[in-house]
């Protein structure tokens, strides 16, 4: 019995152990976030279902000029008949009673005379009728139909083109937040090695202290030091923190999951930032493409508003049964109650057909369509303008952009020299006190200035990719 628990357990502890184990970190490069983003963003999926509306759009156009077919059932029951006014004319000599309204003999007992008006009952009508019927229209022609034709297809092309705009923006965004986790991560390596390195020389302190070489208020200074940069150190992992669900956001990566970066700030700095141009192209803009499809809408909108002038042709055809029976029960029964012998009675359907061509053509509208013209073509006009000032701002932003990127560049190797100049000096005073020969104050400035030359260097490191980021999108190159 011992024996088969110990083999059973032994099959099912690895089980367990890896049930309990935390689900592993997927590992993302840059593209792979870009990827990411561009199939679970919010934005990038309301812009996907945009354009499946759009493609409906036009689907539905395209069914206005396909048959139109409806069908009506009606049954009704008119438990009194309305009656019809005539006026009562006596019968003449030698001819029979025509059977409806009063006899001579009953007008007489009334005291009607000849032209008296009085109300007959329907003898035609019977109290219940029924109706079957299926109208079909085509529509032949019809000006409005082919510019709305067109318009539909307008309209997915302005979806398509604001579904490469928002693209372009998450595409933005995300590598915004992917390298600002990597400089906060490499931020972070750093500040944990400063405090590494201030902690080994505060050791060192102490041990001097000890054996008469260094004072006391060395060592308090460097704890001084030393606290203030670990209580800085939850600071920057917080902010860690933050930037990478920051990213996860911007991705639409569940917040709760684990997701680790493939790449390294190294990879940043092998790459370079590339060159600064200037060379715009307007259609390479996502955002002037979809201004673009806008003017092309509004000039369908103001053809629309000249065919609305054209005639609109189109066939029909009514087919259908009716019948009338005086008992509602009658409607449903197919058998003669009235003459078997001829195969008519009013329990049979007979069927109707109509079939014709109808024309509508709106010739005068009260000046309406005239003034309707008038405000399409201001519409029109104004979209122009916002063109023209758009492709103006576009070389405003371009030019600002690239002047941006280039005073980033020049920052970032200022402050990537004036890093190295202070690690150096850092190094060469440290050495100094420790041989004696140098202060416990200069080791703590130096510690100080290359903090700050750090702190510096990474900003503007994020300050040049963001800069060389937006040229791009100023260019229209993402």
């Amino acid at each position: 019995m011992n024996v088969r628990l110990i083999t059973t357990l032994t099959f099912i502890m690895p089980i367990l152990l890896m049930a309990q184990e935390s689900p592993k970190a997927q590992k993302f490069g840059l593209e792979d976030c870009i990827a990411y983003a561009l199939e679970n963003a919010t934005s990038a999926k309301n812009a996907r279902l945009e354009e499946r509306s759009a493609e409906s759009k036009v689907k539905e156009t395209v069914g206005i000029g396909l048959p139109q077919i409806s069908g009506n059932l009606s049954a009704q029951r008119s438990p009194e008949l309305s009656r019809y006014y005539a006026q009562y004319f006596p019968t003449p000599p030698g001819e029979e009673p025509s059977g409806f309204g009063p006899s001579d003999a009953e007008a007489q007992a009334l005291g009607m005379q000849a032209g008296d008006v009085f109300a007959a009952q329907n003898f035609f009508q019977l109290k219940s009728s029924g109706d079957a019927s299926l109208s079909i229209d085509q529509l032949i022609f019809s000006g409005s139909y082919i510019v709305g034709l067109q318009a539909s297809n307008a309209y997915k092309d302005l979806a398509i083109k604001q579904k490469v705009k928002t693209e372009g923006d998450i595409k933005s965004d995300v590598a915004k937040a992917y390298f600002n986790v990597l400089i906060n991560q490499d931020r972070e390596r750093l500040f944990t090695a400063n405090i590494a390195r201030l902690d080994t020389l505060y050791r060192n302190t102490i041990e001097l202290n000890k054996n008469g070489f260094a004072e006391q208020i060395d060592v308090d200074r460097l704890k001084v030091s030393l606290n203030n940069m670990k209580s800085e150190e939850q600071n920057i992992k917080n902010l860690n923190i933050l930037s990478m669900r920051l990213l996860k956001f911007q991705m639409g990566y569940p917040l709760s999951e684990p997701m680790e970066l493939a790449g390294t700030i190294d990879d940043v700095l092998s790459a370079p930032l590339g060159e600064i141009s200037t060379d715009v192209t307007y259609a390479n803009r996502p955002d002037y493409q979809v201004l673009m499809a806008n003017k092309d809408l509004q000039e369908l909108n103001l053809k629309n508003k000249y065919a609305e002038a054209l005639p609109t042709i189109g066939a029909f055809a009514n087919l259908g049964y009716n019948t009338q029976s005086p008992s509602f029960s009658g409607l449903f029964k197919t058998e003669s109650s009235f003459s078997e012998q001829q195969g008519v009675g009013p329990d049979q359907w007979y069927n109707y057909s109509t079939l014709g061509v109808r024309l509508s053509w709106k010739i005068f509208t009260g000046t309406q369509r005239t003034f309707q013209i008038q405000q399409q073509k201001i519409e029109l006009e104004k979209i122009e303008n916002n063109i023209n000032q758009f492709e103006q701002m576009i070389h405003v932003e371009v030019q600002e952009a690239a002047l941006t990127l280039e005073n980033a560049l020049q920052r970032f190797e200022v402050q990537k020299e004036n890093t190295a100049l202070a690690e150096n000096i850092f190094r060469i005073t440290q050495l100094k006190y420790e041989q004696g020969v140098g202060s416990n104050l200069e080791v703590i400035e130096a510690d100080s200035a290359l903090k700050e030359a750090q702190t510096n260097y990474y900003n503007s490191l994020f300050a040049a990719i963001i800069a060389k980021i937006d040229l791009s999108m100023a260019l229209g190159e993402n």
